[in-house]
């Protein structure tokens, strides 16, 4: 029996929420998917279910025959239904509403409904289609989904906004050597002829962008991790690498599932666990529930590979089973929090790294995955808030980037730091059960988190969270007779109040955050903590003190800035002795280098190659090689580089050769191979790819052999027989397809450059978004760009189209591989003049135009001083 004090509150409740979807306003039919339509569509629909089959054929020029029945709740019929499609209207042939066959109507990219054809309560609409194309990703011989952000509405008719979960019930029918992964769990698969037919149960919850299947020639495996059992699917056929690699990632997702259930308090959420390896796939990985995708490239490993790769590979496994947790139960209500679930999923990531690296190894891998990449996009004039505004899904994918992935973890770190570990886990804890397998924002978080901590979080939040940029520290220490007598240190913004970025006055602005400070003395180093909590503060423990030989900034590197370096530092950096403080000091002494103050890029060079020798810490040699080949080749003329390549290359081969281990060998060969101009070098690295052999203690795949002959090929006059040689050693059938795509890029012929870039005006030529990025990484490379500044203006005039037809990442991958390495005023130029032209371009797209061209002006800006 209901108990007659509830009754009247419930139809309160119903009432009132029947009065607030009549009271919002019309959505009007507008391309994309708007705020206002979602907000309209979240009102007034629920109980979402798509029964969905689909008619693969093994061909892809084939179409896809399609039949979809969506089912829902409906509270009002004050405007029409509208059901999102971006595609032709030829690709609907058959419309039913409640039974009723019922005229197409294609407006703006929604199957539009008529109210008359609705009803209160329960409605079922029966779309027969072919599929459109734009993210079934289809191969000669397999085809996988990718529907992040808003592209499921390229394939079917769908409510595709992240607040809208359904349930899909799915019928894939393939070829009969084909194998197919999906959401849910499989029901039964039916043979008949040449074709094979798999019914899938109803699915868990999700959004629509997490909705995935893949299917094609792929070999499976299945194996237990930790208390469950997956399915992988995969097309590797490198025995060294199946071998090294295949119980290795089983085991990885093991101990990633293992540790987000302890760390969560929350068993698995979902009905099961299975994934797919994709080759040149436009991600590392991609979280869909029951059907995580990821690159293969970065699961399959060999016995060569360095520790970076295999951290790379441990983090995005975690990465992606973090999402489970962050993303899959509990999604953004708008894709203006995107950047929660990523963040989660690579702080999670990280902590569990922790749990088995120790805390040594945590914090300098922490600092140099993260800190450079971050910096990367908040140095420029371009870089963007952590959270940003969003209009219409359509431009969801210009919020992606470094910020995102890299800064907003070093945020988060700050924020558990601040709060204390066990008030965070309570506050993330409180979060996930109150919403999980629903949606949720960032304001119901941090509404959260602030019942735990003590500081005001609101207040932080403002700075760290909704506004851009980072902050540029100095100090003053001042001593007397050998003694410290004042430490003053203060921050101010890196850009003055006229940065348009901001949302607030910059010359108020404070990051309050803590940060460590180290005073070497002969004997030993004395750490304190600073909290860094206005505009300036006075270090008083320092006081009285014996002055130091030097002082290091942000020696933890949890400290998020540009920090100051002390120059006494210089000649002593390679004594420092923990790995973490050398990495910190690397990266403060490149920030100043591009701030121009402290140091040249030329001496900051001469600096790194006196002590790559004796790095011995294998992630700050990958942070030191990374730092040379940038400053070598963007900010340092022709006629610089002609000067010292002779002996940089000295230095990093026999850096190579007296390294005994592998792993490290390999890291001085690649910035060797990277580098190399002289005679000598060119026939040495010739001999190696000729014999097949490399230098002893040096293991080279065959991935290995194809970068160094499009190496040697930049610096050939005539590579052709040298492009096909290489062509003619690979077998594996899609990393044929790879290298012949890029082989044109790498082209001695101006000819087939130009024939390259051409093409790829067309969609159809751009499809394997990671070929394209190293094909223009190849085509405008230093050696190339007396040739290649022609392609630049064409370049920028297609970034519109990029990021309407490209996927999340496309965009930036674009423009970096485009970008980065130039360094003259007349490319600088071009960029200026085409922004100019163009004064009401698209704001997130002019951003990062900003962000990927800042290196190129900085460089172009010390040109200029040098003159």
């Amino acid at each position: 029996m209901l108990n007659v004090r509830y009754l009247f509150p419930l139809v309160a409740t119903v009432f009132l929420s029947c009065a607030t979807v009549k009271s919002l306003p019309d959505p009007g039919i507008e391309t994309g998917v708007s705020r206002n339509l979602a907000n309209y569509r979240k009102a007034n629909i629920s109980e979402v279910h798509y029964l969905m089959e689909l008619d693969i054929p093994a061909e892809k020029e084939q179409k896809i025959a399609a039949v979809a029945e969506v089912s829902f709740q409906l509270k009002s019929t004050k405007y029409p239904l509208q059901l999102d499609f971006k595609e032709d209207k030829s690709l609907l042939k058959k419309l039913l509403v409640n039974g009723m066959p019922v005229e197409i109507q294609l407006v703006n990219e929604h199957l539009v409904v008529d109210q008359k054809y609705l009803k209160s309560g329960k409605n079922g609409v029966s779309i027969e289609f072919w599929a459109g194309n734009g993210a079934l990703n289809r191969n000669s011989d397999y085809l996988y989904t990718l529907f992040v952000p808003d592209r499921a509405r390229t394939v079917f008719p769908c409510f595709d906004q992240p607040d809208m979960k359904a349930v899909y019930t799915l019928t894939l029918k393939v070829a009969k050597d084909w194998n197919a992964i999906a959401n849910a769990a499989l029901r039964d698969s039916v043979l008949t002829a040449n074709r094979k037919t798999y019914h899938y149960k109803p699915s868990d919850t999700i959004s629509t962008y997490l909705f995935a299947f893949a299917a094609g020639k792929f070999k499976k495996m299945t194996a237990p991790m930790d208390r469950l059992s997956g399915n992988f699917l995969y097309r590797e056929t490198d025995t060294a690498k199946l071998n090294h690699s295949l119980n290795e990632i089983f085991r990885i997702h093991g101990n990633s599932l293992k540790f987000m259930e302890q760390w969560t308090g929350i068993p698995y959420p979902f009905q099961k666990f299975d994934f797919v390896a994709i080759p040149d796939f436009q991600f590392g990985g991609m979280e869909h529930v029951g059907a995580i995708q990821y690159k293969e490239s970065s699961l399959f490993l060999d016995g060569g590979a360095t520790k970076d790769q295999l951290n790379s590979r441990s983090n995005l496994i975690a990465h992606e089973t973090a999402h489970i947790w962050f993303g899959d139960l509990v999604t953004m209500n708008w894709f203006t929090d995107v950047w929660m679930k990523e963040v989660f999923a690579n702080f999670m990531a990280d902590k569990s790294t922790e749990e088995i690296t120790g805390k040594a190894d945590f914090d300098l891998k922490f600092l140099v995955d993260h800190f450079p990449a971050a910096y990367g996009v908040d140095r420029t004039i371009g870089a963007n808030p952590i959270r940003q505004d969003l209009d219409n899904l359509k431009d969801a994918g210009t919020l992606y980037g470094n910020i995102i992935y890299h800064k907003a973890p070093i945020m988060m770190r700050q924020l558990e730091r601040l709060m204390g570990k066990d008030k965070f886990q309570h506050g993330v804890r409180e979060y996930l059960k109150k919403f999980a397998n629903g949606n949720a924002s960032w304001p119901d978080l941090i509404s959260i988190l602030d019942k735990y901590a003590d500081a005001d979080l609101q207040k932080w939040n403002k700075v760290w969270v909704n506004d851009s940029g980072r902050p540029v520290v100095d100090y003053q220490l001042e001593k007397k007779d050998g003694k410290i007598t004042s430490f003053n240190i203060q921050q101010k913004a890196e850009y003055g109040s006229g940065n348009a970025s901001s949302s607030r006055v910059e010359d108020e602005k404070i990051w309050p955050q803590l940060f460590e400070v180290s005073l070497y003395y002969p004997d030993g180093v004395k750490e304190l903590t600073v909290n860094l909590n206005a505009k300036e503060v006075a270090v008083k423990e320092v006081i009285g003190m014996d002055t130091p030989l030097f002082v290091q900034f942000n020696s933890s590197g949890q400290g998020y800035g540009v920090w100051p370096v002390d120059n006494a530092m210089f000649s002593k950096l390679y004594k420092i002795e923990q790995p973490l403080n050398r990495a910190s000091a690397y990266i403060s002494l490149y920030e100043n280098m591009l701030n121009g103050r402290s140091i040249q890029p030329a001496a900051l060079l001469e600096l790194l190659m006196s002590g790559i020798g004796q790095e011995k810490e294998e992630l700050n040699l990958k942070l030191m090689t990374g730092y040379i080949s940038t400053i070598f080749w963007e900010f340092m003329k022709p006629e610089e580089r002609m000067a010292i390549h002779n002996r940089l290359e000295n230095v990093l081969w026999n850096a190579m050769i007296n390294q005994p281990k592998a792993n490290q060998k390999k890291l001085y060969f690649k910035a060797y191979q990277d580098i190399f101009l002289s005679k000598t070098a060119t026939e040495q690295l010739n001999l190696i790819w000729k014999n097949q052999k490399a230098p002893q203690g040096l293991i080279l795949s065959e991935d290995d052999y194809t970068a160094l002959t499009f190496a040697l090929a930049l610096r050939m006059e005539d590579n052709s027989s040298l492009l096909q040689s290489q062509l003619d050693r690979i077998t594996n059938a899609d990393r044929r397809k790879r290298y012949e795509y890029i082989r044109p890029a790498v082209s001695s012929n101006l000819t087939d450059r130009n024939a390259f870039f051409k093409r790829l005006e067309l969609k159809v030529n751009r499809e394997k978004e990671a070929n394209v990025g190293v094909a223009l990484y190849y085509l405008h490379h230093p050696l190339r760009q007396a040739t290649s500044i022609a392609y630049l203006p064409k370049s920028l005039d297609m970034l519109v189209e990029i990021q309407t037809t490209g996927d999340i990442f496309f965009p930036q991958s674009w423009l970096q591989s485009t970008f980065s390495y130039y360094q003259t005023e007349e490319a600088a130029a071009l960029v200026t003049d085409f922004l100019k032209a163009h004064p009401d371009y698209n704001p997130k797209l002019k951003a990062k135009i900003l962000q990927a061209t800042d290196n190129l002006y900085r460089a172009s800006a010390f040109r200029s001083t040098a003159k």
